[in-house]
Parts: structure tokens; sequence; C-alpha cells
């Protein structure tokens, strides 16, 4: 039961964002940067976004070699290109939007770790460089063999290194909390603890959104003029149709070492491990491929085999000569399909759908956000019966 005021204050929005990750809240901030007096309101089922938002690694990556290399044997060169540009202008408008220091964005570089079977991709590294380099004004890649001594990686397993200079890291965190701020300060409402149930489009020249809040009995309708969503790996649970299937990621971070040999991010096996130190800390995840089925869930928990792995190449590939011991584990949920092309779709007049990240949401999230918010009506022009 609500009350009066409750109904008459509460109840109607200009826009209803479903979701509270890098997306939803990069498309609250592109909507009120661009409609400064709409009113915007953003659902949120967890107590903080609850998929893979506040629980990433914290990579600002656009793709590894043979990331890239892979992508090009399943789609166009131009829908490869198209698909780092949206990464690498996502990254610009994050960094823009709140700034280096908020983030903690350190452009240290990124490297990925070549073994034996992946040698042959260095002879496409200036194939590689040729196509990227009108998009990022630069040579993306470059090939190091003396750091593999340097950092102290296992010279048996580990023998190239590729550098990838327009990457970097970020502190998971402070990007969220510092993009939370930066959306409340422009006016954006966020409910947490909202379990949304369904939408439809019933109601004249808006959206009706059917919810239900832990300490409310019954439900509660609310109403939008245009409705975003934002779920990623958990649209199918609102949409069943909708091609994105859960992927579940490890994470597990060490103590502090004491004089830890190497700073960047780094990737492996094309991109299903990576790793990365947090000052003299290794945070290192992945493992994923390891047992596809078990990590499409929607749970929130850990797969002993894969942190076991993860472990042992810790000890074995990344950190062979150096003591280490484990401080902590968790997981999050990222959003895959049968391709990596994100999903922006216009579901109807009312209603649009931004989601399916790829395990990129750090990079692609501003974009797919600025992208969202441009499909918008302008809610001055949109008619929309409130209630009396």
């Amino acid at each position: 039961m609500i009350s009066f005021w409750e109904r008459k204050t509460f109840t109607a929005y200009d826009f209803i964002i479903i979701g509270s990750g890098i997306v939803g809240l990069s498309t609250a901030a592109s909507l009120k940067e661009k409609y400064p007096t709409a009113t915007v309101l953003v659902l949120e089922r967890g107590i903080w976004p609850t998929g893979a938002s506040t629980k990433n690694a914290g990579f600002a990556c656009i793709g590894s070699p043979t990331e890239l290399l892979d992508d090009l044997s399943k789609m166009t060169e131009a829908e490869m290109l198209n698909l780092v540009e949206q990464r690498y202008k996502g990254l610009l408008k994050l960094r823009q939007r709140l700034g280096d220091e908020n983030i903690d964005y350190q452009a240290l570089g990124s490297y990925e770790m070549l073994g034996e079977k992946e040698l042959h991709c260095l002879e496409h590294i200036d194939r590689l460089n040729t196509l990227l380099e009108p998009l990022l004004g630069g040579k993306a890649f470059s090939v190091n063999y003396d750091k593999i001594v340097e950092f102290g990686f296992n010279q048996d397993v580990v023998k190239a290194l590729v550098i990838n200079h327009f990457e970097g890291q970020i502190d998971t965190g402070k990007m969220m909390q510092a993009l939370l701020h930066y959306v409340q300060a422009l006016g954006v409402s966020i409910i947490n603890g909202t379990k949304v149930l369904e939408f439809d489009e019933t109601i004249q020249e808006g959206a009706q959104v059917v919810m239900r809040y832990e300490y409310m009995s019954g439900y509660l309708c609310l109403r939008a003029k245009h409705l975003f969503i934002c779920t990623n790996a958990f649209t199918s649970q609102l949409l069943p149709d909708i091609d994105i299937k859960p992927g579940r990621g490890q994470v597990l971070v060490t103590k502090p070492i004491d004089n830890l040999r190497f700073k960047g991010i780094f990737h492996f096996d094309e991109g299903y491990y990576y790793f990365r130190n947090f000052g003299n800390r290794v945070i290192f995840g992945g493992g994923r491929n390891l047992d596809f089925k078990g990590e499409e869930t929607f749970s929130l928990g850990g797969n002993y085999k894969i942190v076991e792995t993860l472990d042992k190449k810790l000890a074995k590939i990344i950190l062979p000569q150096t003591p280490y011991k484990l401080e902590m584990e968790w997981s999050g949920i990222m959003g895959f399909g049968e391709n990596k092309i994100p999903l922006l779709e216009r579901i109807s007049d009312k209603i649009s759908l931004g989601a399916k990240l790829g395990g990129m949401g750090v990079a692609i999230g501003s974009y797919l956000g600025e992208a969202l918010a441009a499909q918008a009506p302008n809610p001055k022009t949109v008619f929309m019966n409130k209630f009396s």
C-alpha cells in the first residue's frame, strides 16, 4: 500500500533504467547531460550492482592480439574495427566524464603473454597495427622479449610479450563510486533492493514496470515515457528469448608481495586468463574456458576446479620464484552471446535494450550508455498521463 504523496511524486518518471551497473549508470548520466530537467530513475535489485560492474578485475581493455585475430576469424574487418572503436571511445568517455584521478586510471600498458602455440600471432602484428592505427592514432602493438625475465615469469612457458600501448588499469570500486556520485549529483534517483517482475507498454505513450520491494507488501507499478533495460547477463530473466547467456568469472587476489616485479595488466590464452598488479598485490582471474557449462550460471559462487587452476598457474607461470599467499577470492557474472557484438536494440517505441558486453563492460559501457540515451525521445515532446 502506498500513500497519495508517494503515488503523486514517486511513481512516474521521464526515464526508468533497470540495472545500476556501468551501462545503466552511464545511460542515466548521458540522459541527464542531454536533458538536464528530465526525471530519471534507476532500479537495482542488489545493494550495489549485482553482475560484474563492482566485481571485475579493473582492466581498461580494447583487445589483445590473439583475441582480435580470433575475432577476425569469425567476423569481418569492419565489424572487428567497429567493436574496438566502441571500446576505445567508451574508455575515453569514462575517463573524460569521471577524471583519471577519481577512477585511479593508470596507463601502465598491457601485455599478452604468448606461449609456444601462440607465437604464430607475431606474424600478424603488422597487419593489426595497420588496421588499428587510423582509429587509435598510433601503433597499438609492439613485441618485447626482455621483460619476461625482468617481470620474473616462467621462461619455459612465456616465449614472448606483446605490448598494447592503448590499455591501462582502473580501480573498480573507485570507478563505480565515482559514477554513482556523478549521476546522483545530476539528480538521478536510484532505488536499490527492487526486483523487477515484468514490464509492458499498455499505458498511453509510455511503459510500465511492475516491481517488488523487500519492505513493501504487494507489487508496485512505476511508469515512464521510455524504459531502458541494462541488465547485461541477467537480461534473459526479463527477456527469455534474448541472445545472452551468463558467464561467471572467478577472481582471486594475493596478500601484499614484497618487491613485486611487474606492473600493468596481462592476458594469456586468448584472454581467458588475466592478471594485474594492484599496488604490490596480484589480482588474477579467468579460467571460464575450463568449465563453460558450469560457469553459465546466475549464482555468485566459487568453482573449486577453476580456482585451483588459477592458483597453480599463479605459482608456475606468473610468480615461479616468488612466495605468496592468497587473501580472498570472488566471482562476477558477465553477459555473452553467439558473437561479441553488443546488443543495442530498440525493442519498441518505448523500450530500449543495451546489454551483452562480452566481458568488456569497463571499456564499452560508457559508449553503450551514450548510444542508448541517443534513442530516447525528448521528454518535453512526449505526453504521458500522470496519476491524478
